[in-house]
């Protein structure tokens, strides 16, 4: 093998330490915001109501010990060449992404109604989004290509059908406290932080929702062409519903009177689909020899 195909398995040297570097410092930075935060010392303080900070509390857990592992695994296989690092980069780039634009845009930067500093920690997550896009780029071209899917039709139905239908449940939840909005001009959690309110609705509803539907689409019409792409999108769907179910649990935990248990059991149910079905994939998806 030549150095050119040795390298192009991996892209350039460059983009490679380039990559390599920026996951790397990106979990460092991670790991900094979450010391900082309302999980353990609070010197970094958001512009939110308390169940938001309870929901922050939730998510920095999972960067602490989900995402910050991915980064610094991700960024030293990377370096040293492995090829578990193709997989393990692509996990996290859109879960970053919905992160720093749910903590940045929605948690009230405006509102003279809380207090706090956020705002001066504004280039942390200017770099762990510029990273993460970058990061995605960079996945999708390094990613294995010469992969046959061994799907089942009948499984893939039952698969498709049990998937898209808790997704529907889970569209249904934001839809109904959207249009209580409309017509009432509140609804639980609305009046507290209007505008994490909407950036969460918005974004499940108009990215995360529409990316498991194509998710599924792509399974029945091109499984072997977009095994980097169901990667990717699963690589969110793990990230997210996790940080979501320990949100919830840390609401749970103090006592927050926007908890519900009827919510919780749907996104646990979420979690138990989302994790099951990124084994089915992975499993019936094999390298082509």
């Amino acid at each position: 093998m030549t150095k050119i195909q040795r390298e192009g398995n991996f892209g350039s040297n460059f983009e490679r330490y380039l990559v390599s570097f920026l996951s790397f410092i990106s979990g460092l930075i991670l790991v900094y915001l979450v010391v900082k935060g309302p999980l353990f010392l609070n010197h970094l303080q958001y512009k939110t109501s308390l169940s938001g900070i309870f929901q922050i509390k939730g998510q920095d857990f999972t960067n602490l010990f989900l995402l910050t592992p991915f980064l610094i695994f991700g960024s030293v296989s990377l370096f040293l060449r492995k090829e578990i690092s193709k997989y393990v980069i692509i996990l996290t780039p859109l879960y970053l992404i919905y992160f720093v634009l749910s903590y940045t845009i929605g948690l009230e930067w405006s509102s003279s109604v809380y207090t706090g500093n956020s705002e001066t920690y504004s280039f942390y997550f200017l770099f762990i989004m510029i990273s993460a896009l970058i990061t995605l780029l960079y996945g999708l071209n390094i990613f294995p290509r010469d992969f046959q899917n061994t799907l089942k039709k009948k499984r893939l139905i039952i698969y498709s059908l049990v998937f898209v239908f808790f997704i529907l449940v889970f569209s249904s939840m934001w839809i109904k406290e959207i249009l209580s909005v409309v017509q009432t001009g509140t609804t639980p959690g609305y009046q507290d932080a209007p505008a994490a309110f909407w950036t969460i609705r918005f974004f499940d509803l108009g990215f995360t929702v529409p990316v498991g539907l194509i998710s599924v689409y792509l399974l029945w019409t091109r499984p072997n062409q977009t095994y980097c792409i169901q990667f990717l999108f699963y690589g969110f769907f793990v990230t997210m519903i996790t940080a979501v179910n320990i949100m919830g649990i840390m609401m749970y935990l103090n006592h927050d009177p926007l908890f519900t248990m009827g919510g919780m059991l749907v996104f646990m149910i979420l979690a138990v689909i989302v994790f099951s079905g990124f084994i089915f994939v992975v499993k019936n998806f094999k390298k082509s020899i």
